[in-house]
């Protein structure tokens, strides 16, 4: 029994004596909490000669990435230094202050507390120097105007400088940045009517003077208000989620709250040779960094006729040009060719200038002769007529709704297209085709492309012959003869889309998109009658894509600061379609009937949400209410269609 008790007696002291890691208590989850500024939050009188602000918090805060994210109004020469140390945020002016007037420093979520990195949302500092705080407020999105994609940190300013040229020379006067969903809210305004645009500010000037910057404006002014509203606060029960309490508050409801601006880039990009090459010792390839409505031309001394041999292959816009040389140029291996083409002068105007570019082909150096059995073999194979290659442009399945596409390796001289026979299979025959084969050459752009059109049967095996020699190229290259089997889908192997599309005006043209799961288009379809119909579409998944066609030339134009153009509006299907073989489907689309911001799905947003981390039954309430909440989200798709008529005759569509 004494054993017994020496052994307990020690187990107990032990267990006292033991180290453990005290546990810390709960994880700090709250973000810095504002307590005081020197100057004070809202003051007015404020001196102009003040050199430096100073907000004090709660706790240790840091400022990230202050220089990106912190956005001070109104905008002056010198950007102010913010800086952090400790519980205090220091701003330093360097200019003297403006007189009678509001200053706002956004800080958007750029402070945030030293331990957990919790983030301080949508707090800005604010005071004056005149005895008027200036405190209207406007707020909104900006998406892209194409592909509605939340554009993220990009500027949102005003001007109540109502001039067509203030925003391509001067400075923003108030400005703000959007968040990680395309919002933005603009603070410390006058009343008074104001321009509104946006801007990716690739050179930091805070204006419009680079033409390769994203842009957004709208083509009316704004008037900011406010008025006082009461709203309702529900406040949950976090262990249960059932309501606690339902309280009533007044608040101040600052107008509009619902500006969309849809960014978008004029295209007009600078006009110069971006890049040219000898790719080898038969093709010249040059690149322009712009579209163009000339080609360049080619003076040479040697060749005087050299303009008229030349056979050109091009883009459309003319930017991407490839050039075959006739033969006798092709033996010569450096070019040394006088070449026109526009380019802008020092006032940005487009002339006419000209540069002499080389072009020089490396030739693989002369290879030692093999030694051995073979040799007689190699010198028959190097004195054989090289053949001029064909590449069929699809495999061995052709689709029922295309041509036939096929290039050759080099423009032809010569092409016998009744060499060219187009045969099907019948059990295990091979039998002429019923019906007339066509073959041409689709674009002029394109000398070495061939279609043949035909019309094809479901669930066919065809076989395509032409005889050797059918086709000759530039370099007197012959073509092999040829027999390539290809088949066709069965009926069932494809579905059919139609869609009833609602909401446009009498008269008013639409096109319709069809993408695939990396949002690019695979097929596009003219809206007629409201109707937009895909035959022959593969099974897969869909998302599609409308936009209004204002010139009805059936593509995409954007838009012109310079003459007021809005680009064309898009809007999208919000869902994916799901075809299935064999599929009829007819699916109605009321494009006005989603909140625009609402309309693109997830799976194929780009520019989506920061992660906010692990979300607990409070931040999931919080983020559906965000998103539906007609009280939270500005953009309610009731109030939405009551502002259709209006907002579609501001040409911005559905805000």
């Amino acid at each position: 029994m004494r054993l017994v008790a020496i052994v307990l007696l020690t187990a107990a002291l032990w267990g006292c004596a033991s180290i453990g890691n005290p546990s810390g208590g709960a994880r700090d989850e709250d973000p810095p909490r504002f307590l005081r500024a020197n100057p004070p939050q809202g003051s007015t009188e404020v001196s102009r000669t003040l050199r430096r602000a100073v907000l004090e918090f709660n706790e240790i805060v840091n400022v990230k990435d202050a220089f990106s994210k912190v956005m001070i109004s109104p905008v002056s020469a010198s950007v102010p230094r913010v800086s952090s140390s400790g519980r205090r945020v220091t701003i330093e002016f360097q200019d003297t202050l403006a007189p009678n007037t509001t200053y706002t420093v956004d800080f958007a979520d750029a402070i945030e507390d030293n331990n957990e990195g919790n983030k301080l949302s949508n707090f800005y500092y604010t005071f004056s120097t005149g005895a008027v705080l200036d405190t209207l407020e406007i707020s909104g999105m900006v998406l892209g105007a194409r592909d509605l994609e939340p554009q993220q940190n990009i500027l949102v300013g005003v001007y109540s400088n109502l001039s067509d040229t203030a925003f391509s020379t001067l400075p923003f006067e108030r400005v703000a940045q959007t968040d990680d969903r395309g919002r933005f809210t603009i603070g410390g305004l006058a009343d008074g009517e104001y321009h509104v645009y946006a801007l990716k500010d690739l050179d930091n000037d805070k204006k419009y003077a680079n033409p390769e910057e994203d842009l957004a404006f709208l083509p009316y002014t704004v008037r900011p208000t406010a008025e006082r509203i009461t709203v309702t606060d529900t406040i949950l029960n976090l262990k249960t989620g059932a309501v606690d309490t339902i309280t009533e508050r007044e608040r101040t409801l600052f107008l509009p709250n619902d500006l969309l601006l849809r960014s978008f880039n004029t295209q007009r990009r600078p006009q110069y040779l971006a890049e040219y090459a000898r790719r080898d010792s038969t093709r010249l390839y040059l690149r322009f960094n712009a579209p163009s409505d000339s080609l360049p031309t080619f003076i040479s001394h040697l060749f005087p006729d050299i303009a008229d041999r030349l056979i050109s292959e091009r883009s459309a816009t003319n930017d991407t040009l490839t050039y075959w040389l006739p033969e006798d140029m092709v033996r010569i291996d450096t070019l040394s060719l006088e070449t026109r083409f526009l380019r802008p002068d020092s006032t940005g105007t487009l002339v006419m200038g000209s540069d002499i570019l080389d072009f020089v082909t490396n030739r693989p150096r002369a290879t030692k002769p093999r030694k051995g059995k073979k040799d007689e073999e190699e010198k028959e194979r190097k004195q054989e007529t090289p053949s001029l290659n064909i590449e069929f442009l699809s495999g061995s399945q052709q689709e029922v709704w295309k041509p036939l596409l096929f290039d050759f390796a080099t423009p032809t001289a010569r092409l016998d297209t009744a060499s060219f026979r187009l045969e099907e299979k019948k059990d295990t025959l091979w039998i002429p085709s019923r019906h007339e084969m066509t073959l041409s050459r689709p674009d002029s752009l394109l000398p070495r492309r061939f279609r043949i059109d035909y019309p094809w049967d479901y669930s066919t095996t065809y076989r395509l012959l032409a005889d050797s020699a059918s086709a000759e190229g530039i370099y007197g290259h012959v073509m092999k003869s040829i027999s390539r089997e290809f088949s066709t889908k069965s009926e069932e192997d494809y579905a059919t889309l139609m869609f009833d599309i609602r909401g446009l005006e009498p008269g008013e043209r639409g096109v319709v998109e069809l993408l695939n799961g990396s949002d690019l288009p695979v097929r596009k379809g003219i809206v007629e009658n409201g109707k937009c119909e895909f035959r022959f579409l593969d099974p897969g998944v869909y998302y599609a894509r409308l936009y209004l066609d204002y010139n009805g030339n059936g593509e995409y134009d954007t838009g012109d600061p310079s003459s007021g153009l809005m680009p064309e509006e898009a809007y999208y299907y919000p869902g994916r379609l799901n075809i299935k073989k064999n599929w009829d489907i007819d699916q109605t689309w009321s494009i006005f009937e989603t909140p625009v911001d609402l309309q693109k799905a997830s799976a194929i947003r780009k520019n989506k949400p920061k992660d906010r981390g692990a979300a607990g039954p409070a931040d999931a309430v919080e983020e559906e209410e965000d998103i539906f909440d007609p009280t939270a989200n500005p953009f309610d798709p009731v109030e939405s269609r009551k502002k259709k008529e209006a907002a579609r005759k501001r040409a911005q569509g559905l805000t």
